[in-house]
């Protein structure tokens, strides 16, 4: 099942929250080496994780297995404040409609290839178009690594390339902008064999463990 965490119902999780930022160190400090992001409390938390942010996250049998991160495009973000050269040809988009979508993960034990893939990569992409839709939110902007792209071109996603890619991280990436609407969340779901809702109404369930 997937839980929507906004400033509304952050109370509610306080426990996820933190078994994900802890997630995050796992994944992007210690697997992925992204040595930047090291932090000695073991949690992988930047400046954009703040009141703005509204986290969908993965729980399986009470634990986080994966999880992503939404940012309005309207407040600083990742792409505005850190890699605003990489929408150097159309420029940056923003507006209260469109918002950036980062830190997707999914821990190992839930993976069946590089592209963090399988069931659980599915929900949380899923989850991520339903609160878009849900909300009134038509496009995202993210910057992703260009492995990603045949996927969302699988999935029936309108991808728009904001700049040209640059090495970050080991990793060519570029700048995109996401157009979503009702047949992209069809054929997400059809992609990866998801027949309806996976998003649950606010309700806490209490972490006991993580799953890597």
């Amino acid at each position: 099942m997937i839980h929507v965490i906004t400033s509304a119902n952050r109370h509610l999780y306080k426990p996820e929250l933190l078994a994900h930022f802890r997630l995050r160190h796992e994944i992007y400090v210690v697997e992925r080496r992204w040595t930047n992001l090291a932090h000695p409390d073991g949690l992988e938390r930047d400046q954009f994780d703040n009141e703005d942010a509204t986290y969908i996250l993965a729980s399986e049998n009470s634990q986080i297995t994966g999880g992503s991160r939404l940012v309005p495009t309207t407040r600083p973000h990742l792409l505005s404040e850190v890699f605003p050269y990489l929408a150097s040809v159309r420029g940056l988009p923003r507006a209260v409609d469109i918002y950036e979508w980062t830190r997707m993960f999914v821990v190992k034990s839930r993976r069946d290839g590089r592209t963090m893939g399988g069931q659980t990569r599915g929900m949380v992409i899923c989850g991520v178009l339903e609160h878009c839709l849900d909300n009134g939110i038509t496009s995202l902007t993210a910057l992703i690594e260009m492995f990603w792209l045949p996927l969302f071109h699988s999935m029936g996603w309108n991808l728009i390339p904001l700049g040209l890619p640059e090495l970050i991280n080991g990793e060519w990436s570029i700048a995109v902008k996401m157009a979503i609407d009702e047949n992209t969340l069809a054929s997400t779901r059809a992609f990866h064999g998801i027949a309806g809702r996976v998003c649950v109404a606010t309700q806490r369930r209490l972490v006991t463990g993580i799953t890597a």
